[in-house]
């Protein structure tokens, strides 16, 4: 029970005494008594009414400060998202800032990395040209030796050949022949070399090369290390390399086929030699035979 409660109950409490004083007497002390009580009722009164209003004030005072909290902390959830809104877009913009910064970086390496890739493809093609050059000039060198002893050769032979000068021009009518297909043989070849796995440039550089590299037959320690390192550089894959070395060898085997019947008959040095290449090459017996055939019929059609 509050305080204002309990001060009208006394106050009610004092209004029965006195309705009851009134009912045993009505002496003038009596009526002196009713004021005093009444004063005092009076005296309660505004001591309820004056804590009533304290109450109220206190409880409106209480609601003012509730409200102002309540404004304060609205405030301060406002001002919290607008922080949290300024440090998201400030959190934007720095990734925005830090993406274009990457795609700028990615893009000049990619730049570099290319300008350095055509470098590199450059440096490859010149000592691509000079490892050329030089293979040329040790083949030559060897070219001119082994000419040199071919003429010998050949001196020991000119009585026998001029025996048979007819049969060497009809001969060699054919081996011409056979020359004019081999080089369609060969620009085929290069046609579809197009389709290997190296650019057209490298592969035509390359098989310039081999050819130098089989055209005595076989191919030493240092011309395989040099042909190596040729493929690196040009891009030639080992499945390329096989592909243009078996069609080489090939045209090198019909060339010595043709040159042991210039004569008209193979020679046992002639079927000697020719024995040795088709094993270096691994020629089959009958791929031998079906070449031989071609060989002689362009012979013997010349001769007719």
């Amino acid at each position: 029970m509050s305080d204002i409660e309990e001060q009208r109950r006394k106050v009610e409490e004092l209004k029965r005494k006195i309705l009851e004083q009134k009912r045993k007497s009505s002496e003038p002390q009596v009526v002196h008594e009713d004021k005093e009580a009444k004063a005092e009722q009076e005296r309660l009164q505004a001591e309820v009414e004056a804590k009533r209003k304290a109450e109220e004030e206190a409880r409106r005072a209480e609601e003012e400060a509730k409200q102002k909290a309540e404004e304060d902390a609205r405030r301060a959830a406002a001002e919290e998202t607008k922080r949290k809104a300024e440090e998201e877009a400030r959190r934007k913009a720095e990734e925005e800032a830090m993406k274009k910064a990457e795609e700028e970086a990615r893009r000049k390496a990619e730049e570099a990395a290319k300008l350095k890739e055509e470098a590199e493809r450059k440096k490859a093609m010149e000592e691509a040209q000079r490892q050329a050059e030089l293979l040329a000039k040790k083949k030559a060198e060897e070219e001119a030796r082994r000419q040199s002893e071919e003429a010998e050769r050949k001196r020991r032979e000119e009585e026998e050949r001029r025996k048979a000068e007819e049969a060497k021009r009809k001969a060699e009518d054919a081996r011409k022949k056979a020359e004019e297909e081999l080089k369609k043989a060969e620009a085929a070849k290069l046609a579809s070399d197009m389709k290997l796995g190296a650019s057209p440039e490298a592969i035509q550089t390359y098989v310039n090369l081999l050819k130098q590299a089989w055209k005595d037959g076989s191919v030493s320690k240092d011309e395989e290390n040099m042909l190596a390192t040729l493929r690196t550089s040009l891009g030639v894959t080992k499945q390329d390399h096989e592909t243009l070395q078996q069609e080489i060898q090939l045209e090198i085997y019909l060339q010595a086929i043709v040159n042991g019947w210039k004569d008209g008959a193979i020679t046992p040095e002639d079927s000697e030699n020719l024995d040795q290449l088709r094993e270096r090459f691994k020629i089959s017996a009958e791929e031998h035979l079906r070449l031989e055939k071609q060989v002689r019929k362009e012979i013997l059609k010349q001769k007719s």
